[in-house]
């Protein structure tokens, strides 16, 4: 019933063993390990896990390399399948609550669940579709303006205590209907990392609900290597003018409506727990 794609590159094998430790569920068909890296240990490392195919490549970025298993499943009779970090792990029974969610609701192209870092502290998984000021020019402004503009992005207001419909589902675990594929397409290759997330759920947001859906918990160790590495920095920006250039940079009327929307559903969320915080 699920396929799973996992892009490496150079990747430790004890975060790729834990995250495949959470992917022994009876739902899971195949695994598939795109090493972008093309490493021996990683291929030899594979070859323990009866379900895991080991696809060498060279370094396509994020979205090329999940698209190589992608295309390998499309056309197969599996319906979902899971786009995963090897960084993210969970507990036993995650994927078979998301999948019974997904087949009760046939119009949900995308899901991701509630997000933890490896300390307990929330991730801000689902977003507002950003602008320019968002991703690139507010690394440069005064720290408390910026500060006001990341908690509306990271929209911190959400409780997340209910399922939301958005647009911007981080790429760390995004639960696909395989069908919706042959609709949307795949990921798009000119975004060698970064966007490719943005880009995909948008497409998908276009024709089908794509939901943070708040019911189980996954971990994430995510290490935002775009701020500590000036290499992985220029990758994000480049990788940013690709998206604003193909989406629109200061007019973007897709942008601008389905922010307002996300942005009305939150406070309408604000309104009822305040109403019910008072009885």
């Amino acid at each position: 019933m699920i396929t799973v794609s996992i892009v490496t590159y150079k990747t430790n094998l004890e975060e790729l063993s834990q995250c495949l430790q959470s992917l022994t569920s009876s739902l899971i068909s195949r695994i598939y390990i795109v090493d972008n890296s093309n490493e021996q240990y990683i291929a030899d490392f594979c070859q323990q896990y009866a379900n895991v195919e080991y696809i060498g490549s060279k370094n396509v970025g994020y979205g090329a390399g999940h698209n190589q298993a992608l295309r390998q499943v499309i056309e197969s009779r599996e319906k979902y399948h899971l786009v995963l970090n090897s960084d993210v792990y969970f507990e036993a029974g995650v994927l078979e609550k998301i999948c019974a969610y997904m087949d009760a609701n046939p119009d949900v192209a995308q899901l991701i669940p509630n997000t933890i870092y490896p300390n307990g502290e929330l991730q801000y998984v689902c977003r507002l579709l950003p602008t320019p000021l968002d991703l690139i020019f507010r690394r440069f402004l005064p720290k408390k303006l910026a500060k006001k503009m990341d908690d509306k992005f990271l929209l911190k207001e959400y409780k997340r205590t209910a399922m939301m419909d958005i647009p911007f589902l981080l790429g760390s675990f995004m639960f696909f209907r395989l069908p919706c594929f042959k609709k949307v397409g795949l990921f798009d290759e000119s975004i060698f990392m970064y966007m490719e997330d943005i880009d995909i759920t948008r497409r998908m947001h276009k024709f089908y609900k794509t939901v943070f859906w708040p019911e189980v918990t996954i971990v994430h160790a995510h290490k935002a290597e775009s701020y500590k590495n000036k290499k992985m920095l220029r990758i994000h920006i480049k990788s940013a003018i690709q998206y604003f250039n193909k989406w629109g940079w200061f007019w973007d009327s897709e942008r601008r409506r389905w922010n307002r929307q996300v942005m009305a559903a939150v406070e309408r969320e604000m309104e009822l727990t305040s109403s019910a915080s008072k009885y």
